[in-house]
């Protein structure tokens, strides 16, 4: 199906990248405000630099949005209007009302919105996928080192929402109570934040992100009955310690640590990393945003999923917001 990409900035050449090789992509032309930026992209891969969104939208199926995130919801709405798929960038909006409004909008005109919450499709996700995950408690930590671009919204939004998003995936119970906090450091807006998620059958979520850390960290830690894994986005890895039973037959190489009675019997306590499957993970979410339209599915990161994720980042937001006036009072 024919393609474009609105928005060539750092991440949206990227995606122009990915848009230029998958074999369900007919990588048609590129939209920046900035049309020096678009008109550079357009001449490496040999297709057209829009000179308009209207444009854009008359001559494609599907895009992805890559601009910054205050635009993502009239350049969004404007493409669903014109009929077009959308593979939008996280945050969905700015907004949940927004996000409300393109899904509503969306089912109206039977096109697919897909969010870009990349680390779904992180080889070391994909690699527990064969496990039985029933999360009693999670703790992630996603710390980076500064940088301007991105500094715009809060860490909650451009860190912290990705962990939002897994946990939500998958814990798959209604949150109940969130409570945390955070500060501004450096930028205007929100650096570090640490929020407590608390879910409907009883698991908790403890999540941190700093974009003002030394050492750079992406790490999720998921805690549940006989089991523990330990999963590291920036190594692709993942590191399993579970309670098997003697006669289990086993379908990853496991190392045996010992033994643990359990009630009547004894039950093997075996470590064992799970095999990654080689995956560039941005290719394969905007290729299986194309299935989707092509075969007429639900994406695999839906509007519904983006908003929901959204709403738990506005309530942490909000919470920080509202302790650190309560301090300046």
């Amino acid at each position: 199906m024919k393609t474009a990409v609105i928005g060539v900035g750092h991440l949206g050449k990227l995606h122009a990248k990915m848009y230029s090789r998958i074999p369900d992509s007919e990588f048609t032309g590129v939209f920046d405000v900035n049309s020096d930026a678009a008109i550079a992209v357009a001449e490496e891969y040999g297709i057209k630099a829009f000179s308009s969104l209207d444009e854009a939208f008359k001559s494609v199926e599907a895009v992805s949005i890559v601009t910054s995130t205050p635009y993502h919801f009239e350049v969004a709405k404007q493409a669903i209007l014109a009929g077009v798929h959308v593979f939008i960038e996280k945050p969905i909006t700015t907004t949940a009302d927004q996000a409300k409004e393109l899904i509503a909008l969306a089912k109206s005109k039977k096109v697919n919105i897909q969010v870009g919450h990349i680390e779904r499709f992180n080889p070391a996700i994909l690699s527990i996928e064969k496990y039985n995950i029933q999360p009693m408690f999670i703790e992630s930590h996603r710390l980076a080192q500064f940088k301007l671009r991105g500094a715009d919204v809060a860490v909650v939004l451009d860190l912290m929402i990705h962990d939002i998003d897994i946990i939500l995936h998958l814990v798959k119970s209604p949150v109940v109570r969130v409570d945390a906090n955070g500060v501004g450091i450096i930028s205007g807006t929100i650096d570090i934040a640490n929020a407590r998620i608390q879910f409907e059958n009883g698991c908790v979520a403890n999540v941190t992100a700093s974009r003002i850390s030394q050492h750079p960290m992406r790490k999720m830690r998921i805690f549940q009955k006989n089991a523990y894994l330990s999963v590291d986005f920036s190594a692709g890895s993942c590191d399993v310690f579970r309670i098997a039973d003697p006669d289990e037959e086993e379908t990853t190489p496991a190392l045996m640590l010992g033994q643990i009675d359990v009630g009547p019997v004894s039950k093997n306590i075996v470590y064992e990393q799970p095999e990654v499957r080689e995956v560039n993970a941005l290719e394969y979410e905007i290729s299986l945003f194309l299935k989707s339209v092509k075969n007429q599915t639900i994406p695999p990161v839906s509007g519904e999923d983006g908003l929901k994720a959204l709403e738990i980042a506005q309530e942490i937001i909000a919470q920080i917001e509202a302790n650190v006036k309560s301090l300046t009072e």
